[in-house]
């Protein structure tokens, strides 16, 4: 499996507050790019598989969510985590 417990909090002390914070938009946002590049080389290999494509979309649609709320929120750290994940925009 590609989202071990470890790898989980290993992104989550990176990203947010401490390896137990999974609240945190930063961790959460790091979470969601991890989970979208690993559905992005799947479909790569498996260019036919609509129900994971489904599921990209929809992931794609929820960190962008959370990148709205994180801009209005507080820009610098909009821009601090956009910047470190290598987000486009």
């Amino acid at each position: 499996m590609y989202l071990t417990k470890e790898v989980k909090e290993e992104i989550f002390a990176k990203h947010g507050k401490g390896k137990n914070d999974s609240g945190s938009a930063e961790g959460q946002i790091a979470l969601f790019t991890h989970r979208i590049n690993h559905l992005t080389e799947h479909l790569k290999k498996n260019r036919k598989d609509y129900n994971t494509e489904r599921s990209l979309v929809k992931l794609v649609g929820k960190r962008r969510s959370l990148l709205d709320y994180l801009t209005k929120k507080d820009i610098l750290r909009y821009r601090a985590i956009v910047k470190e994940l290598g987000l486009r925009k």
